[in-house]
């Protein structure tokens, strides 16, 4: 999945705090729920667009973090919130990302890149494929929860490969990353906004992007189709949403708020230096997103129960 893994593995979801009607609304603050741990890559994109969705708005967007269950805990609270995750790994997953939300906006598409411990030794996909195989009993990979979009493109690598590696959730993705650096884990499918310092830092090494196009910021490092596994695409793509009965007036307001906050120059930019893509003006719709929705959830059932990953 960037594109996405899952339907909703990294929405960022918007709520009013109070009723409005259309016309006024918003006539408080706002509430944008972010489902994962503030200082990650989901976190940054949304307090980014928060602090422009302020300014067209006229009323703060206040960020609340909302993490675990791999992001359902966050958005099953949007689900369940009165009108003013993933949905194909969990088996009983707290909300459905099809019939619970109006869909508002996709505002933007970010690559996940695989990265390594610095001193693990391999320079090469080929080479840590290789590794992989010979050591995947002693191997460990991290991600910012069971079910997040971390995990999920780490089993799906973990599938492409034909190795059965151990997986250890954190709660985000901040703690995987320290881990990681600190050469506790092996290796994660992180997000390139997040992982780009620590790239051109030293202190985690890159082996291969998992879309299907090089990313923004790394057009230097292969994608790891070119490099041999045919079809892993994993990104991901952030997008606000409503609880279901919203009043579509209200929809229409933040899409074009949406759409005009991304057309930004200075937010463009910053997202860029991050590494992250802003989708076309026709993919930045309520009604793209609602299909656009549908279709992840099928494009990625087929691969996650091949893979046999599921959560309880």
């Amino acid at each position: 999945m960037l594109r996405a893994i899952a339907a909703a593995a990294i929405a960022v979801l918007l709520a009013p705090l109070a009723t409005a009607s259309a016309q006024d609304w918003p006539t408080r603050a706002v509430t944008m729920v972010v489902p994962y741990a503030a200082g990650g890559p989901v976190d940054t994109l949304g307090r980014i667009l928060a602090a422009r969705l302020s300014d067209i708005l006229g009323q703060q967007v206040v960020v609340e973090n909302v993490a675990g269950a791999g992001g359902m805990t966050g958005s099953s609270r949007v689900a369940k919130a009165p009108p003013d995750g993933n949905q194909t790994l969990y088996k009983k997953p707290l909300y459905n990302a099809v019939t619970d939300f109006e869909h508002v906006a996709l505002f933007s598409d970010s690559a996940r890149v695989l990265i390594t411990r610095k001193d693990l030794p391999v320079n090469t996909l080929s080479e840590f494929v290789a590794y992989a195989k010979a050591n995947q009993g002693k191997m460990q990979y991290g991600s910012a929860g069971a079910g997040s979009g971390m995990h999920v493109c780490a089993v799906l690598l973990d599938a492409a490969m034909g190795t059965k590696i151990t997986h250890v959730p954190y709660r985000g993705s901040a703690p995987a990353m320290q881990d990681l650096m600190g050469g506790r884990i092996d290796f994660v499918a992180e997000q390139i906004s997040t992982a780009l310092p620590q790239i051109q830092g030293g202190t985690v090494k890159a082996i291969a992007t998992l879309g299907l196009e090089r990313a923004p910021g790394l057009e230097q490092l292969a994608t790891a189709q070119e490099l041999g596994l045919a079809g892993l695409d994993c990104g991901s793509w952030g997008s606000l949403s409503f609880p279901k009965g919203t009043p579509d007036e209200i929809v229409q307001r933040l899409a074009k708020a949406t759409n005009e906050a991304v057309e930004t120059p200075a937010l463009r930019e910053r997202f860029k230096s991050i590494g992250v893509t802003i989708p076309a003006s026709e993919r930045r719709t309520p009604e793209y997103l609602t299909k656009f929705v549908v279709s992840e959830i099928a494009r990625w059932a087929g691969p996650i129960k091949a893979s046999g990953a599921s959560e309880d």
